[in-house]
C-alpha cells in the first residue's frame, strides 16, 4: 500500500525503485518483488531508462498505469483496520 501511495502522488510520473524504496522505508529485497507483482497484475507501467548518464547503466522505472490509479483510490478510501490488542485473559487449565 505504501507504493502505490507513494506513485499516486504524482500518476504520471516516472519513478526508480530506489527513489521509491527511500521513501516507503523499504529496502530491494522487499521492493522489487513488489514492483514485480505490480507490473504482472496491470497496475504499473514499467520501462527502461532511455538515457543514463555515462559509465551507468540503464536503470527501470515504473509508474502507474489507469488501473493502478485507480486501485490506490480504491485503498485510500478504505479507513486502516486498528491494531488488535493482545488478549490478556488466561485460558482455562491444561
Amino acid at each position: 500500500m505504501a507504493v502505490l501511495h507513494a506513485l499516486a502522488a504524482d500518476p504520471a510520473r516516472w519513478r526508480y525503485g530506489y527513489e521509491l524504496g527511500q521513501e516507503v522505508g523499504l529496502k530491494a529485497g522487499s521492493l522489487y518483488p513488489i514492483l514485480i507483482r505490480l507490473t504482472d497484475r496491470g497496475l504499473l507501467d514499467a520501462s527502461w531508462e532511455t538515457d543514463p548518464p555515462q559509465g551507468r547503466p540503464p536503470r527501470h522505472l515504473y509508474r502507474l498505469t489507469g488501473a493502478g490509479v485507480a486501485m490506490a483510490a480504491e485503498l485510500a478510501a478504505v479507513p486502516a483496520k486498528p491494531a488488535t490488542a493482545p488478549r490478556t485473559e488466561l485460558r482455562g487449565a491444561w
